[in-house]
């Protein structure tokens, strides 16, 4: 039973993050200026990579008896509001979006990890957490290569 409850929290902590990247991408579109119309494309589809991820996530805490959290994490919440000051000193310029996105791409990939530190996990949940993270892993790249050319 206390297996199922510690699988539970890892599960819905990356629900949470999955949350987080998904409010992250939705600011950062706010943010971006009209001819960044390349970004606006990509940032909606991390958005749908996260909700098709956070619904997988969810169905297994509620296979497992739980409930899917719907909240982001504190460090979240910190980090979103971390951008809102960034962005007052620093502007809304491409590199500055792309730098706060790829800080959240590498928060997921922590969390992620931490999770695959969990000897609890099931084998067939430690699969798909994986999975997800190798998904997650080709849009930090993906991210970082952009803030890189955008120097």
């Amino acid at each position: 039973m206390q297996a199922t409850i510690e699988t539970i929290e890892v599960l819905n902590d990356l629900i949470q993050i999955n949350n987080d990247r998904i409010e992250g991408y939705e600011k950062a579109l706010k943010e971006l200026k009209e001819e960044d119309s390349d970004l606006k494309a990509l940032f909606s589809s991390m958005i749908s990579e996260s909700h098709e991820i956070r619904l997988a996530l969810g169905t297994e805490v509620n296979a497992l008896g739980g409930d899917m959290d719907h909240s982001t994490t504190t460090s979240g919440k910190i980090y979103r509001a971390w951008m809102d000051v960034k962005a007052v000193f620093t502007g809304h310029d491409r590199h500055t979006v792309l730098s706060n996105c790829e800080a959240g791409e590498d928060a997921a990939q922590r969390a992620y990890g931490t999770a695959l530190e969990d000897e609890d996990l099931p084998a067939y949940l430690r699969e798909m957490v994986v999975e997800q993270q190798r998904t997650l892993k080709q849009s930090h790249d993906q991210i970082k290569a952009l803030r890189d050319a955008n120097k």
